[in-house]
């Protein structure tokens, strides 16, 4: 009797150690789409939200405190899931992530939005490079390239949603909840992986390098600040700006050099030796500058230049979204038939396509030949990005997935963040510039943060004041898609630098 129960005992611990995989996956979907939702809705309703609390000069800062944390955290996250185990590090994240929600949503500032933001990007690093991680565990080499074209499907149709979700949120109710109704899926998402993902952890002596995450969020903070308020807040030989650079060289030298000698790095550097990671890495990084260029400005170009609607403004940057799965599903298919280089080369030319279709928007294109040109850019996206992490995870270990995955994820997030930084450098000086050039003749002193009544729509100002805030505003937009141009050309050179694959790849199913 004793013996009989033993054993059920024992068949009970073994089938609830077995992990569920499509149960697992479906978990993965949800929170990739909480992420994914996020970031579109918050571009689409980002004029409303400025028009709501004022503060036009910190627009850019709503996206970059966000992609900061989300970028330097995504490594951290990335070594702590190959010590201690992807799902509570997953979780942890979550849980972060949905504080950081809540917060925003109460947000009566644009102060008090870009604090939550940061913790809300907190949260992020852990969502989206672990559960490119965990698939990569679950999965066989050719399972992986067709469930991580899935997965990077998924995350582009449920980002389908997020422009025209937006729209309809600001439009008909309160913006809040374009940050609140992340918590169900939150919650869906870590209960799903709490009772499906059982993995077996290795003991291994526990190192973390806080001193290179240190160095790493102070050397770019430093660098952020001064690309968003240079030649705004600050002139560029001011002290503030001098000091912040020097203070960014020398926090990234002994970055580079704390790195070297680290016991447990942060960012092995090793991995850098590797071809193939150093180059698709770099082509993430500048790729990511695009797709933030598209999805922080585009609507405020649809809305505050064209005078179109929220909705309308949502619909041209789903066509990115509708772009990306299927280039991604594309990618899954075509990957092991002509290989990463050719596959990742397509998508560096999509990117340049679309860079050039936002060279030429104007006003008097309409929203279509800006859809037009989100779409081209989602299809580049899909085929490199999903290119480069399958190709990344098929060249490592599984000790080492963790990092590399999280390596490629952190390049993606320094790229947005960077991006956001750089073109909203842009965007304010040239408007300053602009408005300090053309506002003396109408005799009144219209500022940068004026943008925030064009944006919402007040009437109260002088239409000639009015027109010219839209001019100045339509000027420094176009030098921002003269930059995202530039980052598109680059992108598809290293596409084209990526190493020339074997014949036989040698690819271990095993990892």
């Amino acid at each position: 009797m004793n013996k009989s129960f033993q054993h059920a005992a024992e068949g009970m611990i073994v089938k609830k150690k077995r992990t569920r995989r499509p149960l697992v996956l479906a978990s993965l979907i949800i929170a990739m789409f909480m992420s994914a939702i996020e970031g579109t809705i918050v571009a689409t309703a980002m004029p409303n939200i400025v028009g709501d609390l004022g503060g036009f000069s910190l627009y850019s800062w709503v996206f970059s405190a966000f992609l900061l944390m989300t970028a330097v955290t995504t490594l951290i996250y990335g070594k702590l899931a190959d010590l201690f185990g992807r799902k509570p590090i997953f979780i942890f994240g979550v849980v972060v992530f949905l504080v950081g929600s809540l917060l925003c949503g109460f947000s009566k500032s644009m102060v008090m939005l870009v604090f939550s933001r940061f913790i809300q990007g907190i949260g992020a690093g852990a969502v989206q490079p672990i559960s490119q991680t965990i698939v990569g565990d679950m999965y066989t080499v050719e399972e992986r390239a067709k469930i991580q074209g899935y997965l990077a499907s998924v995350w582009g149709i449920s980002a389908v949603l997020g422009p025209l979700v937006g729209g309809l949120i600001v439009q008909y109710s309160d913006w809040a909840w374009i940050f609140w109704m992340n918590v169900p899926l939150g919650i869906l998402g870590m209960i799903g992986i709490v009772l499906f993902l059982h993995e077996d952890i290795e003991k291994t002596d526990h190192s973390i390098d806080y001193a290179g995450s240190a160095l790493i969020i102070i050397s770019i903070t430093s660098l952020m600040v001064v690309l968003i308020q240079g030649g705004v807040a600050w002139s560029w030989l001011s002290w503030p700006v001098i000091g912040l650079l020097a203070l960014f060289v020398a926090s990234l030298v002994i970055f580079l050099w704390h790195e070297n000698r680290a016991a447990s790095p942060m960012m092995p550097l090793h991995l850098w030796k590797n071809r193939l990671i150093a180059l698709a890495n770099v082509a993430t990084l500048t790729s990511g500058m695009i797709m933030i260029g598209l999805s922080s400005f585009l609507p405020t170009f649809v809305q505050g230049v064209m005078g179109y609607s929220a909705i309308v403004a949502g619909f041209t940057l789903t066509m990115m979204s509708v772009g990306w799965p299927i280039a991604s599903s594309f990618a899954g298919h075509i990957f092991l038939k002509i290989g990463y280089r050719a596959t990742a080369i397509l998508g560096g030319f999509a990117l340049f396509i679309g860079g050039l279709f936002f060279i030429f928007l104007s006003a008097d294109k309409g929203p279509v030949w800006a859809g037009a040109g989100s779409f081209f850019t989602g299809i580049g996206m899909g085929l490199t990005a999903t290119t480069f992490i399958v190709s990344i995870q098929n060249s490592v270990g599984w000790k080492t997935r963790g990092i590399a995955t999280a390596s490629n994820m952190f390049m993606r997030m320094l790229g947005s963040a960077l991006g956001a930084a750089i073109l909203g450098g842009i965007l304010n000086t040239r408007m300053k510039d602009y408005l300090s050039d053309k506002g003396a003749s109408l005799g009144q002193n219209i500022t940068v943060n004026n943008a925030n009544e064009l944006l919402a729509g007040n009437s109260h100002l002088p239409a000639k004041a009015m027109h010219l805030l839209e001019n100045a505003l339509s000027h420094a937009l176009h030098s921002v898609y003269e930059a995202v141009f530039i980052f598109a050309v680059v992108t598809l050179v290293l596409t084209i630098f990526l190493p020339k694959p074997q014949r036989k790849s040698g690819y271990n199913r095993k990892n």
